[in-house]
Protein backbone atom coordinates (compact mmCIF):
# COMPACT_ATOMS: atom_id res chain seq x y z
CA UNK A 1 0.00 0.00 0.00
CA UNK A 2 1.15 3.54 -0.60
CA UNK A 3 1.36 6.16 2.30
CA UNK A 4 -1.92 7.44 3.11
CA UNK A 5 -2.55 10.33 -0.09
CA UNK A 6 -3.49 13.03 3.04
CA UNK A 7 0.10 12.29 4.62
CA UNK A 8 1.79 12.47 1.24
CA UNK A 9 0.10 15.51 0.44
CA UNK A 10 1.97 17.12 3.63
CA UNK A 11 5.13 15.54 3.30
CA UNK A 12 5.17 17.71 0.07
CA UNK A 13 5.74 20.42 1.59
CA UNK A 14 8.51 19.28 3.97
CA UNK A 15 11.85 21.06 2.65
CA UNK A 16 14.65 18.49 2.78
CA UNK A 17 17.15 18.86 5.58
CA UNK A 18 20.03 21.26 4.66
CA UNK A 19 22.57 19.57 7.22
CA UNK A 20 22.39 22.73 9.73
CA UNK A 21 22.97 21.44 13.39
CA UNK A 22 19.41 21.12 15.02
CA UNK A 23 18.81 23.61 17.52
CA UNK A 24 16.73 22.78 20.53
CA UNK A 25 15.41 26.02 21.60
CA UNK A 26 14.06 27.12 18.22
CA UNK A 27 12.75 23.90 17.53
CA UNK A 28 10.83 24.03 20.68
CA UNK A 29 9.40 27.45 19.79
CA UNK A 30 8.66 25.93 16.51
CA UNK A 31 6.86 23.08 17.88
CA UNK A 32 4.53 25.67 19.79
CA UNK A 33 3.43 27.58 17.60
CA UNK A 34 1.31 24.25 16.30
CA UNK A 35 -0.74 24.06 19.70
CA UNK A 36 -4.23 24.43 19.13
CA UNK A 37 -5.85 27.01 21.31
CA UNK A 38 -7.83 25.86 24.02
CA UNK A 39 -11.20 26.69 22.57
CA UNK A 40 -10.21 24.18 20.01
CA UNK A 41 -9.49 21.23 22.00
CA UNK A 42 -11.52 18.29 22.45
CA UNK A 43 -13.46 18.79 25.44
CA UNK A 44 -13.31 16.02 29.02
CA UNK A 45 -15.09 16.54 32.23
CA UNK A 46 -12.35 18.11 33.55
CA UNK A 47 -8.60 18.74 32.53
CA UNK A 48 -6.02 20.32 35.28
CA UNK A 49 -2.36 20.94 35.94
CA UNK A 50 -0.48 19.17 39.16
CA UNK A 51 2.85 18.94 40.50
CA UNK A 52 3.87 15.37 41.50
CA UNK A 53 5.80 15.70 44.53
CA UNK A 54 7.71 12.36 43.94
CA UNK A 55 11.16 10.83 44.72
CA UNK A 56 12.71 12.50 41.58
CA UNK A 57 11.72 15.90 42.35
CA UNK A 58 8.67 18.06 41.44
CA UNK A 59 7.07 16.82 38.08
CA UNK A 60 4.57 18.40 36.28
CA UNK A 61 1.60 16.17 35.45
CA UNK A 62 -1.89 17.18 33.35
CA UNK A 63 -4.35 14.98 34.37
CA UNK A 64 -7.52 14.05 31.89
CA UNK A 65 -10.34 13.06 33.91
CA UNK A 66 -13.09 12.18 30.85
CA UNK A 67 -16.53 11.78 32.84
CA UNK A 68 -18.04 12.17 36.24
CA UNK A 69 -17.35 9.23 37.63
CA UNK A 70 -15.50 9.30 41.28
CA UNK A 71 -12.91 6.64 40.24
CA UNK A 72 -11.21 5.67 37.04
CA UNK A 73 -8.30 3.16 35.49
CA UNK A 74 -5.70 5.34 35.08
CA UNK A 75 -3.39 5.71 32.08
CA UNK A 76 -0.13 7.42 32.26
CA UNK A 77 1.15 8.91 28.80
CA UNK A 78 4.70 9.73 28.16
CA UNK A 79 5.31 11.86 24.91
CA UNK A 80 7.49 11.49 22.30
CA UNK A 81 9.61 14.25 20.64
CA UNK A 82 13.30 12.53 20.19
CA UNK A 83 13.90 12.85 24.24
CA UNK A 84 14.41 16.76 23.71
CA UNK A 85 11.51 17.31 21.81
CA UNK A 86 7.14 17.39 22.97
CA UNK A 87 5.74 18.88 25.71
CA UNK A 88 2.39 18.50 27.70
CA UNK A 89 0.63 20.77 25.23
CA UNK A 90 2.35 19.35 22.03
CA UNK A 91 0.96 16.26 22.81
CA UNK A 92 -2.32 17.33 24.48
CA UNK A 93 -4.61 16.31 21.79
CA UNK A 94 -3.30 12.94 22.24
CA UNK A 95 -4.08 12.65 25.76
CA UNK A 96 -7.36 13.84 25.58
CA UNK A 97 -7.99 11.14 22.41
CA UNK A 98 -7.09 8.35 25.08
CA UNK A 99 -8.90 9.52 27.47
CA UNK A 100 -12.11 9.83 25.66
CA UNK A 101 -11.73 6.43 24.18
CA UNK A 102 -10.53 4.52 26.78
CA UNK A 103 -12.37 5.62 29.27
CA UNK A 104 -9.41 6.18 31.75
CA UNK A 105 -8.06 8.99 33.77
CA UNK A 106 -5.11 10.00 32.04
CA UNK A 107 -1.93 11.65 33.39
CA UNK A 108 0.52 13.14 30.89
CA UNK A 109 4.04 13.33 32.40
CA UNK A 110 5.94 17.08 31.65
CA UNK A 111 9.17 15.34 32.18
CA UNK A 112 12.76 16.72 31.65
CA UNK A 113 14.46 16.69 28.36
CA UNK A 114 17.63 16.18 26.75
CA UNK A 115 20.49 18.08 26.98
CA UNK A 116 19.57 20.22 29.46
CA UNK A 117 18.72 17.37 31.90
CA UNK A 118 21.09 14.61 31.41
CA UNK A 119 20.13 10.81 31.46
CA UNK A 120 18.47 9.22 33.28
CA UNK A 121 16.74 12.26 34.91
CA UNK A 122 13.47 12.20 32.32
CA UNK A 123 13.46 8.38 33.03
CA UNK A 124 13.60 8.67 36.33
CA UNK A 125 10.41 11.41 36.28
CA UNK A 126 8.63 9.10 34.25
CA UNK A 127 9.02 6.24 35.96
CA UNK A 128 8.68 8.18 39.54
CA UNK A 129 5.01 9.52 38.16
CA UNK A 130 4.20 6.03 37.86
CA UNK A 131 5.11 4.76 41.21
CA UNK A 132 3.50 8.11 42.93
CA UNK A 133 0.36 7.39 40.85
CA UNK A 134 0.17 3.65 42.92
CA UNK A 135 1.40 5.20 46.25
CA UNK A 136 -1.86 8.14 45.75
CA UNK A 137 -4.11 6.19 43.94
CA UNK A 138 -7.05 7.19 46.45
CA UNK A 139 -6.58 10.76 46.21
CA UNK A 140 -6.09 10.99 42.41
CA UNK A 141 -9.52 8.74 42.07
CA UNK A 142 -7.66 5.46 40.42
CA UNK A 143 -10.11 2.37 41.21
CA UNK A 144 -7.32 0.25 42.16
CA UNK A 145 -7.36 -1.86 39.16
CA UNK A 146 -5.99 -0.88 35.48
CA UNK A 147 -2.95 1.63 35.67
CA UNK A 148 -1.63 1.35 32.33
CA UNK A 149 1.95 3.14 30.88
CA UNK A 150 1.96 4.51 27.67
CA UNK A 151 4.58 6.17 25.29
CA UNK A 152 4.99 7.17 21.45
CA UNK A 153 8.31 7.29 19.74
CA UNK A 154 10.75 8.02 22.30
CA UNK A 155 7.83 8.04 24.80
CA UNK A 156 7.60 4.59 23.58
CA UNK A 157 10.62 3.99 24.50
CA UNK A 158 10.66 5.29 28.26
CA UNK A 159 7.57 3.23 28.50
CA UNK A 160 9.10 -0.14 27.44
CA UNK A 161 11.81 0.07 29.85
CA UNK A 162 10.12 1.36 32.75
CA UNK A 163 7.37 -1.68 32.43
CA UNK A 164 11.06 -3.83 32.57
CA UNK A 165 12.14 -1.71 35.55
CA UNK A 166 8.63 -2.33 37.34
CA UNK A 167 9.11 -5.87 36.58
CA UNK A 168 12.79 -5.66 38.10
CA UNK A 169 11.53 -3.77 41.29
CA UNK A 170 8.87 -6.06 42.13
CA UNK A 171 6.03 -2.97 41.57
CA UNK A 172 3.12 -5.47 40.31
CA UNK A 173 0.47 -2.73 40.12
CA UNK A 174 1.62 -2.26 36.71
CA UNK A 175 -1.15 -3.89 34.59
CA UNK A 176 -0.48 -2.69 30.88
CA UNK A 177 1.82 -1.26 28.36
CA UNK A 178 1.69 0.72 25.03
CA UNK A 179 4.11 1.54 22.61
CA UNK A 180 3.02 3.57 20.03
CA UNK A 181 6.00 3.10 17.18
CA UNK A 182 8.42 2.89 19.86
CA UNK A 183 12.36 3.47 19.22
CA UNK A 184 13.91 0.29 21.02
CA UNK A 185 17.04 0.24 19.62
CA UNK A 186 19.54 3.41 20.06
CA UNK A 187 22.38 2.25 18.35
CA UNK A 188 20.58 2.70 14.90
CA UNK A 189 22.26 0.01 12.86
CA UNK A 190 20.64 0.01 9.82
CA UNK A 191 21.73 -3.64 8.30
CA UNK A 192 19.61 -4.84 11.94
CA UNK A 193 15.98 -3.88 10.39
CA UNK A 194 14.71 -3.76 7.07
CA UNK A 195 12.36 -1.23 7.76
CA UNK A 196 15.65 1.06 7.91
CA UNK A 197 16.50 0.82 4.26
CA UNK A 198 12.65 0.38 3.19
CA UNK A 199 12.00 3.85 4.76
CA UNK A 200 15.07 5.36 4.94
CA UNK A 201 13.39 8.38 2.69
CA UNK A 202 10.81 10.26 2.09
CA UNK A 203 7.71 9.29 5.16
CA UNK A 204 8.62 12.07 7.33
CA UNK A 205 11.09 10.67 10.28
CA UNK A 206 14.37 9.50 7.84
CA UNK A 207 16.59 6.85 8.69
CA UNK A 208 19.33 9.44 8.32
CA UNK A 209 18.17 11.61 10.56
CA UNK A 210 18.12 9.35 13.95
CA UNK A 211 21.33 9.52 14.98
CA UNK A 212 21.24 13.30 14.91
CA UNK A 213 17.83 13.94 16.40
CA UNK A 214 18.47 11.53 18.97
CA UNK A 215 22.00 13.23 19.98
CA UNK A 216 20.78 15.29 22.64
CA UNK A 217 20.37 12.15 24.89
CA UNK A 218 23.03 9.57 23.89
CA UNK A 219 25.49 12.63 24.22
CA UNK A 220 24.23 13.53 27.42
CA UNK A 221 25.37 9.40 28.68
CA UNK A 222 22.81 7.33 27.29
CA UNK A 223 24.60 3.93 26.17
CA UNK A 224 22.80 2.57 23.42
CA UNK A 225 23.80 -1.07 24.92
CA UNK A 226 22.06 -0.21 27.86
CA UNK A 227 18.39 -2.23 28.41
CA UNK A 228 17.33 0.87 29.88
CA UNK A 229 17.84 3.07 26.70
CA UNK A 230 17.67 0.32 24.23
CA UNK A 231 14.88 -2.17 25.50
CA UNK A 232 15.21 -4.49 23.17
CA UNK A 233 18.30 -5.41 24.24
CA UNK A 234 17.12 -6.62 27.65
CA UNK A 235 17.91 -10.66 27.34
CA UNK A 236 14.48 -11.45 29.54
CA UNK A 237 11.22 -10.20 28.62
CA UNK A 238 9.50 -13.04 30.55
CA UNK A 239 6.86 -11.74 33.20
CA UNK A 240 6.63 -8.23 32.23
CA UNK A 241 2.88 -6.35 31.41
CA UNK A 242 0.76 -7.49 29.23
CA UNK A 243 1.29 -5.17 25.92
CA UNK A 244 -0.03 -3.34 22.63
CA UNK A 245 2.76 -2.64 20.27
CA UNK A 246 1.65 -0.08 17.06
CA UNK A 247 3.54 -0.11 14.02
CA UNK A 248 3.56 2.04 10.60
CA UNK A 249 3.75 0.92 7.83
CA UNK A 250 5.99 3.49 6.34
CA UNK A 251 8.45 3.94 9.59
CA UNK A 252 12.29 3.16 9.87
CA UNK A 253 11.69 1.77 13.59
CA UNK A 254 9.26 -0.35 12.26
CA UNK A 255 10.65 -3.39 12.12
CA UNK A 256 11.94 -3.22 15.67
CA UNK A 257 9.10 -2.33 17.57
CA UNK A 258 7.10 -5.61 15.58
CA UNK A 259 10.66 -8.00 16.39
CA UNK A 260 9.68 -6.17 20.39
CA UNK A 261 6.10 -7.73 19.59
CA UNK A 262 7.79 -11.49 18.97
CA UNK A 263 10.01 -11.37 21.79
CA UNK A 264 7.60 -10.49 23.92
CA UNK A 265 5.22 -13.02 22.79
CA UNK A 266 7.76 -16.03 22.54
CA UNK A 267 8.79 -14.69 26.80
CA UNK A 268 5.13 -15.48 27.71
CA UNK A 269 3.73 -11.58 27.56
CA UNK A 270 0.08 -11.13 26.42
CA UNK A 271 1.10 -8.91 23.34
CA UNK A 272 -0.94 -7.71 20.83
CA UNK A 273 1.11 -6.11 17.46
CA UNK A 274 -1.21 -3.78 14.93
CA UNK A 275 0.79 -2.19 12.34
CA UNK A 276 -0.88 0.57 10.40
CA UNK A 277 -1.04 0.79 6.95
CA UNK A 278 -0.48 3.98 5.08
CA UNK A 279 0.54 5.56 8.04
CA UNK A 280 4.35 6.84 8.59
CA UNK A 281 6.10 7.59 12.21
CA UNK A 282 4.12 9.85 14.49
CA UNK A 283 0.93 9.56 13.03
CA UNK A 284 -0.81 9.37 16.14
CA UNK A 285 0.39 12.93 17.25
CA UNK A 286 0.54 14.50 13.42
CA UNK A 287 -2.62 12.39 11.50
CA UNK A 288 -4.63 11.09 14.02
CA UNK A 289 -7.58 13.03 12.59
CA UNK A 290 -7.52 11.06 9.37
CA UNK A 291 -10.22 8.36 10.10
CA UNK A 292 -8.47 5.63 9.71
CA UNK A 293 -5.84 6.65 12.02
CA UNK A 294 -7.83 8.09 15.02
CA UNK A 295 -8.91 3.95 15.47
CA UNK A 296 -5.73 3.42 17.00
CA UNK A 297 -7.60 5.41 20.48
CA UNK A 298 -10.56 2.56 19.88
CA UNK A 299 -7.90 -0.29 19.63
CA UNK A 300 -6.34 1.39 22.60
CA UNK A 301 -9.16 1.35 24.67
CA UNK A 302 -10.77 -2.20 23.60
CA UNK A 303 -7.11 -3.33 24.71
CA UNK A 304 -6.64 -1.60 27.98
CA UNK A 305 -10.66 -2.96 28.62
CA UNK A 306 -10.99 -6.71 27.52
CA UNK A 307 -11.99 -8.61 30.02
Amino acid sequence: MAIHPEIAKILAMIPAPDGSPLDPAAMRAGEATHVAPLEDRLPLFKVEDINAVTASGEVPVRVYTPDEATSHDVLVYLHGGAFFLGSLDTHDHVARALAKETGHKVLSVGYRLAPEAAFPAGLEDCYAVLRWVAENGQDLGWNGKNLAIAGDSSGGTFAAAIAAKAHDDGFAALTHQILFYPSLDLDFDVERYGSMRENATGYGLETAGLAPFNSFYLNSGADPADPMVSPIKRDILTGLAQALVITAEFDPLRDEGELYAKRLKEAGVETTLSRYAGANHGFVQNFSWIPEFAKVFVETGEFLNKD
